[in-house]
């Protein structure tokens, strides 16, 4: 039976060297985007958390790894993510996580979960006060007309 392979994203906390991108591809394959600041690799494992260790046990020391993401999302359409946390972050952590009653895992995946839907509601709003601000000066028919022009003229915008 082969290994299923799974497509990780490696964000890095600064750009590599030339040197340092050759070294780490030594170790395993990997791709790097334009300023070396991404990475991909395909890493061989039976589960994605499995995946998500061996790569950081094997590249952890060659790269300044900032946060290593699943390409893909799972099943259930979540993102997976592999974030080192300093030793006292990581005891700051579990202590709220142990106050909230709750493993590590959780209080962080709902921390995450918290804090993305807040900066939704926050972009939501923002959109609504500007677009209340652009009806202030337009009707709503012109407003629409101008969003779809530049919609249709933006490299890489998506219609709805």
């Amino acid at each position: 039976m082969t290994m299923p392979h799974h497509a990780l994203d490696i964000t890095l906390t600064r750009p590599l060297t030339p040197a340092e991108l050759q070294r780490a591809t030594r170790t395993m394959p990997l791709a790097a985007n334009h300023d070396a600041t991404h990475l991909l690799a395909l890493v061989p494992a039976k589960t994605l958390e499995k995946a998500l260790n061996r790569l950081r046990r094997q590249t952890g020391g060659l790269l300044p790894i900032d946060v290593i993401t699943t390409h893909y999302p799972d099943a259930d359409g979540k993102i997976l993510l592999n974030v080192a946390f300093p030793p006292a972050t990581h005891a700051d952590l579990q202590a709220a996580a142990n106050s909230a009653g709750q493993p590590l895992r959780i209080f962080l995946q709902l921390a995450l979960q918290q804090a993305l839907a807040r900066r939704a509601d926050e972009e939501a709003e923002r959109l609504d006060r500007a677009v209340q601000n652009l009806l202030a000066h337009t009707t709503a028919p012109h407003l629409l007309a101008a969003l779809g022009r530049t919609l249709t003229r933006t490299p890489g915008a998506t219609p709805c």
